[in-house]
């Protein structure tokens, strides 16, 4: 009897390693790469067709601060180009707030949603703080879906276009992906 006992276990131990076995080479099966590349956010701060929407601006005192408290939701365009003519191959869709008394900085999360090329029906997320007076600013890239699931790296964004008077802002963004 103890004989069998010790059989079963050790049969159940060998079945057991080898379909975890079998589980961890699923998963380690493909390789991590790195993916980088270029794109431009199109913002259209004004007009009817704008893709930008203040939702809640906190009351301050300070007036030294006037965009304190500020949030805002957008859901802008991602095109391959600077021009607003460029080939569109996404939408940039997300929230930030202005979170800081001292300087013009955003906490932001967004989701990059490709919708045409070879990233379509993939995303990114990034999510991080965005100080708006530093000429290449970095943010983490915490996640993604489809051709970018289990994605990490950064993006560094700058922004290109200022154009106050007919509220149109172009934001270039350069990715460092890892995925699988």
């Amino acid at each position: 009897m103890a004989l069998t006992l010790t059989k079963l276990l050790l049969f159940s131990f060998l079945i057991s390693s080898v379909v975890l076995a079998t589980k961890s080479e699923l998963l380690t099966s493909k390789r991590e790469k790195l993916t980088r590349f270029h794109l431009y956010v199109q913002v259209k701060t004004t007009g009817s067709n704008a893709t930008v929407t203040i939702v809640a601006q906190a009351s301050t005192t300070n007036q030294s601060a006037t965009s304190f408290g500020l949030v805002d939701v957008f859901d802008n365009a991602l095109t391959a180009g600077h021009e607003m003519s460029s080939k569109n191959v996404g939408r940039v869709q997300g929230m930030e707030a202005f979170a800081s008394q001292s300087e013009v900085a955003l906490s932001t999360f967004q989701n990059f949603v490709f919708t045409e090329g070879k990233y379509n029906g993939s995303s990114l997320t990034v999510v991080g703080r965005n100080v708006l007076s530093l000429k290449v600013r970095e943010m983490p890239i915490v996640g993604g879906t489809g051709v970018f699931r289990m994605a990490r790296g950064y993006a560094q964004t700058s922004t290109y276009l200022s154009d106050l008077k007919n509220g149109l802002l172009v934001v270039v963004y350069d990715f460092f992906v890892y995925h699988y």
